[in-house]
């Protein structure tokens, strides 16, 4: 004779906690794809922004070293682009609370710098939001520092920014450059 036990459902209990178990899992892991494809494109805005702020400053260099440079005026205004401007007032003692990083650049509330489009070579779209557009237009501001210890050149200052997809991812850079004069009298020896 065969008896029968009561069944008391324990195969039922642990097969839902080990699909409980499953699921939390599994929904962790899409979350983590989730997050780690938000970084990856934190990252790439980042390194866009960056790129946009170098490539300001690189022209700001170049464009001292073919002679432009001088004592500066006072700045108070942004420039066209594209166009040079040594400013005698140092960005950091204009804008407000001294911070560079507080973008745009403003002094007495009006934007400051010079903006800066790349060539028709790499053309830079700040106009059509898509996948390669910049949410603003690089900027450079040149501030004279002095002429350099020995007196044989001078020396600038230059902050460049730069922004990446959104008005919320930007880089800010900056250089002291010196220019030299080939040539410089000695007196008579």
């Amino acid at each position: 004779m065969i008896t029968s036990r009561p069944q008391r459902g324990m195969v039922l209990v642990t097969s839902l906690l080990l699909l409980i178990v499953v699921t939390i899992l599994a929904v962790g892991l899409f979350r983590s794809f989730g997050l780690d494809e938000k970084i990856a494109g934190n990252m790439r805005e980042k390194q866009r922004a960056l790129n946009a702020a170098e490539t300001a400053e690189q022209y700001a260099e170049t464009w001292l070293s073919l002679g432009n440079g001088s004592n500066g005026i006072n700045c108070t205004a942004l420039v066209a682009a594209n166009v040079g401007q040594v400013c005698s007032n140092p960005l950091q003692l204009s804008v407000p609370n001294g911070n560079v990083a507080i973008l745009p650049w403003t002094i007495a509330g009006n934007p400051v710098g010079v903006t800066y489009l790349p060539s028709v070579l790499t053309p830079m779209n700040v106009t059509t939001p898509g996948s390669d557009y910049y949410s603003g237009t690089p900027t450079f501001y040149i501030a004279y520092v002095g002429v350099s210890p020995g007196g044989l050149g001078s020396v600038y200052q230059i902050d460049a920014a730069g922004y990446g997809g959104s008005a919320n991812t930007a880089a800010v850079v900056e250089s002291t450059y010196l220019v030299q004069t080939s040539v410089k009298d000695l007196g008579g020896l």
